[in-house]
């Protein structure tokens, strides 16, 4: 059996990943915030914000955590498309899961369903981003620590969406996204203990991409996006900053007439 280290870099990994984890979640939850505020198409878009934003920090987290795990005794490479087709899937199941929040009548039914399919979205992508890992050996799964790391995926995302619906306060977000944050990372490493793996050394060429020529560029790249949304959803005012303008307004037209 290969040693696996999960920290190779030590603290950096792990503290990055959940950094990305939280950023992410507060970006998703105060777009969620501004989309129940709103309405036609600007709820449409608040939502699809809010789901690239958890997608993005969740998938980001994945790999950044990634970025620090080792196997001794065999390089590591990654399959491409199927690395690109995890991110896809996290934003389209999350984008569903917001949506359902967003836009269903009945808030209790919307949020169990929700949190259910954000869940299942979040660790569809946790797994197919491991499918997507090329050694020489065998990649085996504890299936308690697999159903485990479900369970946790969806109690995180149902709280965050509960969080979505019942936290307006901007304190409240971020404390809701702390949370959130340490829910997804423990997602992550609950999923890694599950993991052992029986090298079969070789010398062949592994086909993909190593972590520094793929993953960690595109990291980088989401990163930026999510640093940059953040400051656009923090500058743009709100519903009752607007509600608050126009209100202040009135009056000096009033005056003026």
């Amino acid at each position: 059996m290969g040693h696996l280290d999960h920290a190779a870099f030590g603290w950096l990994t792990p503290a990055l990943s959940y950094v990305m984890a939280c950023i992410g979640a507060a970006l998703g939850l105060r777009c969620t915030v501004r989309a129940l505020g709103a309405t036609g198409r600007s709820r449409r878009n608040w939502l699809l914000t809010a789901a690239s934003a958890i997608g993005t920090g969740i998938w980001t987290m994945h790999f950044v955590a990634m970025l620090g795990f080792s196997v001794s005794g065999t390089e590591m490479r990654y399959n491409v498309p199927l690395t690109i087709l995890s991110l896809l899937v996290a934003m389209a199941v999350v984008g569903a899961g917001v949506f359902a929040v967003g836009y269903g009548r009945d808030r209790g039914r919307a949020l169990v369903l929700g949190g259910l399919t954000t869940g299942l979205g979040v660790a569809s992508m946790h797994y197919l981003g491991m499918a997507a890992l090329r050694l020489h050996g065998q990649v085996h799964y504890d299936p308690a620590l697999v159903g485990l790391s479900v369970v946790i995926a969806v109690v995180a995302a149902t709280a965050a969406l509960w969080a979505a619906l019942n936290i307006k306060s901007p304190v409240a977000v971020a404390v809701a996204s702390l949370v959130m944050g340490g829910a997804v990372s423990s997602m992550h490493y609950t999923g890694m203990m599950a993991v052992s793996v029986r090298v079969s050394p070789s010398g062949e060429a592994l086909p993909g991409a190593t972590a520094m020529q793929f993953i960690f560029p595109l990291a980088v790249g989401l990163g930026s996006y999510l640093f940059l949304t953040s400051a656009f959803v923090a500058l743009s005012p709100t519903s009752d900053e607007r509600e608050a303008s126009a209100s202040a307004q009135r009056p000096v037209e009033s005056v003026a007439r």
